[in-house]
């Protein structure tokens, strides 16, 4: 079922397996995906069906889970368990992608924000909510991608998402970064979960860094990173 070391090179991924992959930082998931195909192609002849288990940007780092064959009918079980990520929000100013992807602005002054108001702040994310996803982001409206109108200067009404957070963990000795660990629903953007809590402070805040730990059972810690993966697979070409 899944797939190691030790038995990459004598299975026919096509009958279903799972890959866990560390996507590096500045790729998409689609280039994951493409580059292990391209890979398997290359040195098994044959076309391999592959499909990953949640997206992440590509200033995110982290767990990938790339379901093939016959294990892509089971993308949605995998999609539908609980995500942990960890990583960085920078208090006092924001951005429109509420990441590193556009230029910060609103600077802000953060001296007067107290532990209490930090802990406080934490703690009303604790449960369910409802926040707005990131304008600059995949969502469809009206059959386009948010992020086509954001990156045209408009501003899209974005809807409603509902999550659950069942952890919030805050380091706040670094300010004004604060070093976060979230465990929670599938769907949540943690970037919305960055700006909101700027704006809970009265303040501001977006994502600086994000790696995802684990989904479900399944940990990053244990994932091929994405060179070494596609060093083993190319070790048996016999043509390039």
């Amino acid at each position: 079922m899944l797939i190691t070391s030790d038995n990459i090179d004598s299975i026919d991924f096509n009958d279903g397996f799972i890959i866990l992959i560390d996507k590096p930082l500045r790729v998409t998931s689609f280039y994951v995906v493409d580059q292990i195909q391209k890979a398997y192609k290359r040195t098994r002849k044959q076309k391999l069906k592959i499909g990953h288990a949640g997206t992440l940007d590509p200033l995110a780092t982290g767990l990938l889970i790339l379901c093939t064959g016959k294990m892509t009918k089971k993308i949605s079980q995998f999609q539908d368990m609980e995500k942990t990520y960890s990583g960085t929000f920078q208090l006092g100013a924001s951005t429109p992608s509420y990441d590193l992807e556009t230029e910060v602005e609103n600077h802000k002054d953060i001296s007067t924000i107290t532990q209490e108001d930090l802990e406080r702040t934490r703690n009303s994310f604790m449960g369910y909510q409802e926040l707005k996803p990131p304008a600059h982001s995949a969502i469809k409206l009206n059959g386009k991608r948010a992020y086509e109108l954001a990156r045209k200067g408009l501003q899209p009404e974005m809807p409603l998402k509902p999550l659950y957070i069942s952890r919030f963990d805050l380091d706040t000795l670094q300010l004004p970064e604060l070093s976060f660990r979230i465990s929670c629903t599938k769907g949540t953007y943690i970037r919305s979960i960055a700006n909101e809590f700027g704006a809970r402070l009265n303040n501001a805040a977006y994502l600086s860094s994000l790696h995802r730990e684990s989904i479900g059972d399944f940990s990053a810690s244990t994932a091929f990173s994405l060179d070494g993966f596609l060093e083993k697979l190319n070790s048996n070409v016999d043509v390039i």
